[in-house]
């Protein structure tokens, strides 16, 4: 028993790798091990010869084991302390230049809109970009013949055939926050909803998905003059000029009176300036929020009136950073991002400046 003990040991003491250390661990205990076929050699004994050798032999197996498990922590900790000497860095040595990303443009434009707006005391609402047919359409007061419900204009979900639960489509407008904003919260509100929005078209000027904000104020006595004085103060504060704005009548399903919001601009060799000249640009739709879309939120239309506008994200950022294509908002394209990208750490402010 000395013999097996001071010779496995040994070896384990001296074993140069974790292969070594492994072939002893089998010699010695494995299955077929010298230690295990002592042990099977119990059976051959007297009780008396069983009950002296069996502890013997045990506390042989539970001291090899002790010592190969020692072993190979030492070879684990030798290992790594050679991979570290061989793997170093002197990080005294200049760095490589860091190139840094940019922000994409209806980002930036997003945070100047916010920016704005909360100055204006409106707060920033949101919800689901996959929406029922309840909170997109009829509580809006989009009638069931409505072309905006055609499926050449609007994505529907797929359903099932016999599937009787209601319809779901990728929000065609960010209105159906305005829904639930007024559901959750109730009058008096004030608040924008910006956001992705999903319609069937492509073209310079269209894509299927695009970025849209909608404003909503609701209190006692709002009126069009309201409406009108909050528009001029976002496009005087996002233009960085004085610009003004038209009115022309015209009909939404969720405003009455509703109407098309021009701005003053100036059209010059294909190019628009907004804020001066004697020509209008059409930048929006607003109005007075229809009775039926209040009460679908829960607000007595007896008691309370809002306005209501909706302008597309996408088109501001053309607008104010002289950007041709729609399309190319979408095409990941790393030379135009970076040709009109913006720092990252530019966040826009009123007090620090909107433009950057």
């Amino acid at each position: 028993m000395d013999d097996l003990k001071n010779k496995y040991l040994t070896a384990i003491l001296t074993a140069g790798d974790e292969a070594t250390l492994e072939d002893i661990r089998l010699q010695a205990v494995g299955k077929k091990g010298e230690v295990a076929l002592k042990m099977r050699e119990l059976g051959k004994m007297t009780p008396e010869e069983r009950q002296e050798m069996g502890p013997k032999l045990n506390a042989l197996k539970d001291e090899i084991n002790s010592a190969l498990a020692a072993k190979k922590v030492a070879l684990e900790d030798a290992a790594l302390d050679a991979r570290l000497a061989e793997e170093w860095l002197d990080v005294t040595l200049p760095s490589r230049a860091r190139r840094q990303g940019t922000l994409h443009p209806i980002s930036r434009v997003s945070e100047e809109i916010y920016a704005i707006f909360a100055d204006l005391g409106f707060a920033v609402a949101e919800g689901p970009q996959i929406e029922d047919d309840w909170h997109n359409f009829d509580a809006l007061n989009i009638a069931p013949h409505h072309p905006a419900r055609q499926e050449h204009d609007t994505f529907y979900m797929h359903r099932a055939e016999g599937d009787d639960r209601p319809n779901h489509v990728l929000r065609t407008h960010t209105s159906p926050v305005q829904i639930r904003s007024m559901i959750d919260q109730g009058a008096p509100i004030r608040i924008i909803a910006p956001g992705r929005v999903y319609r069937s078209d492509y073209d310079q000027t269209h894509t299927p998905m695009f970025h849209q904000v909608e404003g909503m104020a609701i209190d006692k006595d709002i009126s069009m003059a309201n409406l009108k004085w909050v528009l001029e103060e976002f496009y005087t504060a996002f233009f960085g000029t004085k610009v003004k704005t038209r009115f022309r009548a015209s009909h939404f399903p969720f405003t009455e009176p509703s109407a098309e919001v021009d701005v003053q601009c100036r059209w010059e060799n294909g190019s628009v300036t907004v804020g001066e000249g004697d020509d209008w640009l059409e930048v929006l739709g607003s109005g007075m929020m229809h009775p039926n879309v209040l009460q679908a939120g829960g607000i007595d239309p007896k008691e309370w009136q809002g306005f209501a506008f909706g302008m597309g994200i996408d088109r501001l950022a053309m607008l104010k950073y002289g950007i041709p294509d729609l399309r190319a908002f979408f095409d990941s394209d790393l030379r135009w991002l970076r040709h009109y990208g913006f720092s990252p750490l530019g966040v826009p402010t009123l007090a620090g400046g909107i433009h950057g």
